[in-house]
């Protein structure tokens, strides 16, 4: 669903309202919650999976967090794509590239199988803009697009980036390994973009919102509530990393390994996230 822009304006208002790192005294003004009853109602649900996950939960009112597993070394997937989209939105703003830049495909090191339409669209040097790109990496998941932007970019200027932005496990062994806390970190930055660059922020949370999977964070809320974020998935895998824009917002990841079927590992991480959802609107 597209949001209105005056609704989407709002969100980015709360948003910037949130982003700024909150005090004790913020804590207290918020009613200082307790989490433990949600973690524990989370880590009875998980533990019952027969499968591996990590949760990595934060309020962004009173900055109040708790994780299941937050530092566990877990297969990002194409969550990796968000702080990348992040990233260029970041470079555009800088001078160093530009959207119309066009990079071209090359499939000895662009091709990649999985989600996507370039890799069945795209023939040798086709020429693709940034914003394409950047757009398709992050609404449709596009392999090939997110290839051919980390190629574009430098994978080690990529790397670099992450580990500015607090990330402490950013590809090891040259390996896409991250952990729930670092992509807490990254969707925490996505917001303080949008707070001091409004109208590239709006774009980036407006793609984050309408991706083509939806069937994970967002996928048992009110239909009103928008979650800009960025799902993943392999043999086994079923990942989510996001914003919730409810009342009470909220930044939220669930990975997880070993499970036996996608669907049923992305209904696992929405009954999830509608617990955290019931909590959160206790809260308000």
């Amino acid at each position: 669903m597209v949001m209105p822009g005056k609704l989407l304006a709002a969100l980015l208002f709360a948003a910037a309202a949130v982003c700024a790192a909150p005090s004790a005294a913020d804590a207290v003004a918020a009613g200082d919650p307790g989490y433990g009853p949600l973690k524990e109602q989370m880590s009875r649900f998980t533990g019952q999976k027969g499968a591996t996950y990590a949760v990595y939960f934060e309020d962004l009112a009173s900055g109040r967090h708790f994780d299941i597993n937050g530092d566990k070394l877990m297969v990002a997937a194409s969550t990796v794509k968000m702080p990348m989209a992040l990233y260029v939105n970041n470079l555009v703003l800088q001078g160093k590239l530009h959207w119309h830049d066009r990079i071209a495909y090359h499939k000895a090191t662009d091709y990649e199988d999985g989600s996507g339409v370039l890799r069945y669209e795209a023939r040798e040097g086709d020429r693709y803009s940034l914003r394409v790109l950047t757009s398709l990496s992050v609404t449709i998941s596009d392999n090939v697009a997110f290839r051919m932007l980390a190629r574009h970019v430098g994978r080690p200027n990529f790397i670099a980036f992450m580990q500015e932005l607090g990330g402490r496990t950013v590809y090891p062994g040259g390996k896409n390994l991250t952990t729930a806390r670092d992509l807490a970190v990254y969707a925490r930055a996505v917001l303080d973009f949008a707070r001091r660059h409004p109208e590239e922020g709006k774009r980036l949370l407006d793609d984050l919102a309408n991706p083509i999977f939806h069937v994970g964070l967002p996928e048992k809320l009110p239909d009103h509530v928008m979650v800009a974020h960025k799902e993943g998935d392999l043999d086994g895998i079923a990942n989510d990393v996001g914003i919730v824009f409810c009342e009470r917002p909220y930044i939220m990841v669930v990975l997880s390994s070993g499970i036996k079927d996608g669907r049923q590992g992305f209904a696992d991480i929405a009954a999830l996230s509608k617990m955290a959802y019931d909590y959160q609107q206790g809260l308000k």
